[in-house]
């Protein structure tokens, strides 16, 4: 076999492909074991029809068909191997001539991966926000805490701001009450917005034992979306009493004896939140200046498959779990079908260069994964997942998507890499030192564009 490369464009090739023919003996050999087995012809056995029997009878052109489908795919692996292209994708391929007895030529054009150079990074400066801690950041975390053990008790009185009423809705289409649109006993605190909109306005004023009628649209079950004309009766009325802010609610709601201590601790909490987020921002910011050094061409096949799967995700699952379609996502963004294109094809395109970027650094700084690595990766993206390690492992290698988890582990750490050389400062120009953060959080900052990284993943396995 003889194979030559043609580069059509950055990422995409032509493979040209010559096979002696008899470098197909095999494949004919098994073209003629599968027709026997699927043929009968009179005064043979099945399974015993002679090659030239099977030629008269069903034309040698269906044996070479059977037999070049089954030689193609390794001919082709071959030329990728010898040529040692990283294809994306599967091929277009095109047989060129075949004569039976002499050759086999065919082309087979496919995207690859870019060739990158990957500059010297050292030089990357980035501005973070910085971590202080105010006090009304202490004072909002311990008025939270306290709102979580606020009480409730029935008053004889109208629902005001802030009072958990029990209401009793029943919601009507057209005139018709929907078969789900009956719900009694519902507990409901006035300006939460947890409810329908308009059902604050409805309420406040209500004594237990009155009602009140809105219209609203409705954000989920079988009329999702459809304005609605909703009654609402009120139950009971109760009035929440938050607990006094002293040494006994600091005893009651932690394990801390003082109010002091829980707050000092809520300080503390507060600084590493924020210590966290700065450390993330500083991976995502590093991760942007370093794909403006790189110039990376995107195939197109690709980024169009990575962009239908953004939207598929998005209709199918996110929203379809929220009881929301396309427009009306739209509607409540604030955003045009055409800003929603711009924005889904900016996200793909910097979903695969980040990819491209940082597997290409992951070669050139030699980075491996260890088991311990991937199990801790597992672990998260099961936890993440909502399903068990087991299930998740289970999943995973089912899928055989092994290879995915560990280009996801590698990406992080080739990010971590960057971040460790780069100059981060916070906005008062104070350094900050990330070398104590770990892998892990250098994953967080890759796991925006990953969807496009595990796409291009699996448009690799399946070239």
């Amino acid at each position: 076999m003889k194979s030559a490369v043609e580069t059509l464009n950055p990422t995409r090739v032509r493979l040209t492909v010559e096979v002696p023919f008899e470098e197909l003996k095999d494949s004919l050999d098994a073209a003629y074991k599968k027709i026997n087995q699927q043929v009968t012809v009179k005064g043979f056995r099945k399974g015993k029809i002679p090659a030239r029997v099977i030629d008269q009878r069903f034309g040698r052109g269906a044996v070479l068909e059977e037999a070049v489908n089954d030689a193609l795919p390794k001919f082709y692996t071959d030329a990728v191997n010898e040529a040692e292209l990283s294809p994306l994708g599967q091929p277009d391929v095109d047989i060129t001539e075949l004569k039976d007895g002499d050759t086999l030529n065919f082309t087979a054009e496919v995207d690859v991966r870019p060739a990158l150079e990957i500059p010297d990074y050292t030089g990357i400066e980035v501005e973070v926000d910085a971590v202080e801690v105010t006090d009304e950041d202490v004072e909002k975390s311990v008025e939270q805490l306290r709102e979580r053990f606020a009480s409730t008790s029935p008053v004889e009185r109208a629902a005001e701001d802030g009072d958990v009423v029990t209401i009793d809705l029943e919601a009507k289409v057209d005139g018709e009450v929907l078969e789900d649109g009956i719900a009694n006993g519902v507990s409901y605190t006035i300006g939460s917005g947890e409810l329908l909109d308009g059902i604050d306005d409805a309420v406040k004023g209500k004594s237990a034992g009155e009602e009140a009628t809105f219209t609203s649209e409705l954000k989920g079950g079988s009329a999702a979306g459809k304005e609605a004309e909703v009654t609402v009766k009120v139950t009971q009325v109760a009035a929440r009493e938050l607990p006094e802010l002293d040494d006994e609610f600091a005893q009651l709601a932690s394990e801390f004896d003082t109010l002091e201590e829980l707050k000092a601790d809520s300080r503390k909490r507060l600084a590493n939140m924020k210590t966290y987020d700065q450390a993330t921002q500083a991976q995502e910011r590093v991760l942007e200046k370093l794909l403006e050094l790189v110039e990376v061409p995107v195939p197109e096949k690709l980024l169009e498959d990575e962009i239908n799967t953004r939207k598929h995700n998005l209709e199918h699952h996110q929203l379809g779990q929220m009881g929301l379609d396309l427009e009306k996502y739209l509607e409540i963004q604030g955003k045009t079908a055409e800003e929603f294109e711009t924005e889904t094809r900016e996200a793909a395109v910097k979903g695969i260069k980040t990819q491209f970027v940082l597997d290409e650094l992951v070669k050139k700084e030699n980075l491996n994964v260890n088991q311990e690595e991937l199990t801790e990766h597992l672990m998260r993206r099961a936890a993440s997942s909502g399903m068990s390690p087991d299930q998740f492992a289970q999943a995973v290698v089912e899928g055989g998507q092994v290879p995915l988890l560990v280009g996801e582990v590698a990406r992080g750490k080739a990010l971590a890499v960057v971040v460790e050389a780069a100059t981060v400062k916070d906005t008062n120009g104070e350094i900050v030192d990330l070398d104590d953060e770990d892998e892990d959080e250098a994953q967080t900052a890759t796991e925006a564009p990953e969807a496009a990284a595990e796409a291009a993943d699996e448009e690799k396995a399946e070239g």
